[in-house]
């Protein structure tokens, strides 16, 4: 298991970097100059020049890599070159909104597609089972952007129980009013993601059922739903936690969708700020953060198939 985690560590480290590469790279290749939006069209070319020498931008791309990958090792993802303000210090901002969508997105997902998933499994071949096959098609065939506004409308418009958009300007010293005005916003991301899921339960503990092993539990005695919660589940949990990988990423997409329609100040309105506004600084900054982020819950599923399965901690 130690030999495991440190080349899993390793090969961790190794895509950061090639994803640190790649972000500073591609960024470079868009159209248009940083300094001459912030210089604005009237300014003369010796302004612009100018401009570019205090932010930077006319050193050596490698020298500018260097410089930027040095500070995000320290924590220190840079200063924006439009409002001046840090980049680590917005994105912690941002992140207090961000990070507990897309988690209470995933845990309410979860709740929702592992329960429905082994039922339409197990009660496969009746209506309930064939019923949440069809709903979860359905919320998988239905955009975010089209459930987030109907739950809106309805809860918020007609109904009046939640606020319609908006965050506390307080952030979450004023909890109950945070959580209010996360919970359609978290709703809309776990119905359309959740649905996603729900499929792939329910194909896992198909595939359980018919698994000699199965057979043998219920030839001691158990009962179909008895031999399933004992030995099925824990071998269907491994395709499941692999997509879960894969679902972080979508949640982290559907964010930026879902931050636009509640008009919630995340990480996902400010990256779409600053693409517009060609703050590449803070851009790279906040790409690079969904990339680790990405990656750390792949290393985490990694740790846990190793945990769950016994057949892996033993194989070299």
């Amino acid at each position: 298991m130690a030999a495991f985690l440190l080349r899993r560590t390793g090969l961790f480290v190794l895509s950061l970097l090639v994803a640190s590469l790649l972000v500073f790279g591609l960024l470079r290749l868009l159209s248009g100059d940083m300094a001459q939006v912030i210089a604005g069209v009237e300014a003369t070319p010796a302004q612009v020049e100018l401009l570019r020498v205090k932010l930077g931008t006319d050193r050596p791309l490698v020298v500018q890599y260097l410089d930027w990958i040095g500070g995000v090792v320290t924590g220190d993802f840079g200063t924006s070159a439009l409002s001046g303000v840090s980049v680590s210090a917005e994105l912690g901002a941002k992140l207090t909104v961000t990070a507990p969508l897309v988690a209470g997105s995933m845990v309410l997902a979860v709740l929702i597609a592992v329960p429905l998933g082994v039922v339409a499994a197990v009660r496969h071949r009746t209506r309930v089972g064939v019923g949440i096959a069809g709903l979860s098609q359905l919320g998988i065939a239905l955009p975010t952007l089209w459930v987030g506004l109907v739950l809106a409308i309805v809860f918020a418009v007609l109904l009046r129980w939640l606020p319609v958009q908006g965050f506390p300007t307080t952030g979450w010293a004023q909890p109950g009013r945070a959580v209010r005005s996360l919970v359609l916003p978290c709703v809309t991301l776990a119905l359309s993601e959740g649905a996603v899921l729900l499929r792939f339960v329910r194909s896992a503990t198909l595939g359980v059922l018919h698994q000699d092993m199965l057979r043998t539990a219920r030839a001691t005695g158990l009962t179909r739903t008895g031999a399933l919660l004992r030995h099925g589940l824990r071998n269907a949990a491994l395709p499941v936690m692999s997509i879960l990988g894969l679902q972080v990423a979508a949640l982290l997409v559907g964010a930026v969708v879902v931050e636009r329609v509640f008009s919630l100040p995340g990480v996902g309105t400010m990256l779409l700020a600053d693409v517009g506004n060609r703050d590449l600084i803070k851009v790279q900054g906040e790409v690079l953060l969904l990339t680790a982020v990405v990656l750390t819950i792949g290393f985490l599923i990694d740790v846990g198939h190793r945990l769950v399965d016994p057949r892996l901690r033993v194989a070299r």
